[in-house]
């Protein structure tokens, strides 16, 4: 699992007494990787999150959507085959927010790396070539993105929200 799956936590889960370098090595020193690729695999990590700057700060040191993307680094330096994240977006701004989801995207199309995010904001599953929206542990509907371009994609499940909206208020 160390190998093969990289997590993107809603709280972040980094080590408080470790710096941001040494959060995203973890996982490559567990893996087995050698020091000097753990640390290339890391810096080059927070270079692509924008943190490079940042390698020798404490998580306390880093606000929340820089601690945020030092979680992301620490996901994507393992170059893993699955990612999953749990609302990665959510502390980030929304400069931040667009180059993950470009990132996640890229990773996606050009290395076929599957990522299962949970998200509850409809731009960023509109960045996904499937959604699936669960009530009370449900599949509620299914959409496909297939040729569909990002704003036809994004207005789907605008309808979707609303329909789950709608049949909840049927309830109430």
């Amino acid at each position: 699992r160390n190998v093969e799956i990289g997590f993107i936590f809603q709280g972040y889960n980094l080590i408080p007494a470790l710096d941001a370098l040494e959060n995203v090595e973890l996982p490559l020193l567990y893996g087995g990787v050698s020091a000097s690729e753990r640390h290339r695999r890391a810096m080059e990590a927070l270079e692509r999150v924008g943190l490079a700057d940042k390698c020798r700060n404490l998580p306390s040191q880093l606000s929340g959507g820089q601690q945020q993307r030092v979680s992301i680094a620490r996901a994507l330096a393992g170059n893993p085959s699955v990612i999953l994240a749990d609302e990665p977006t959510g502390a980030l701004d929304s400069k931040s927010a667009r180059m993950l989801l470009e990132r996640l995207e890229v990773l996606n199309r050009e290395r076929g790396t599957t990522i299962l995010m949970v998200t509850h904001d409809a731009f960023t599953a509109s960045c996904c070539r499937r959604g699936v929206f669960l009530r009370d542990g449900q599949i509620f509907q299914e959409l496909s993105r297939g040729e569909l371009d990002r704003r036809a994609f994004f207005a789907q499940i605008i309808r979707v929200i609303t329909q789950l909206g709608g049949e909840m208020e049927d309830v109430l």
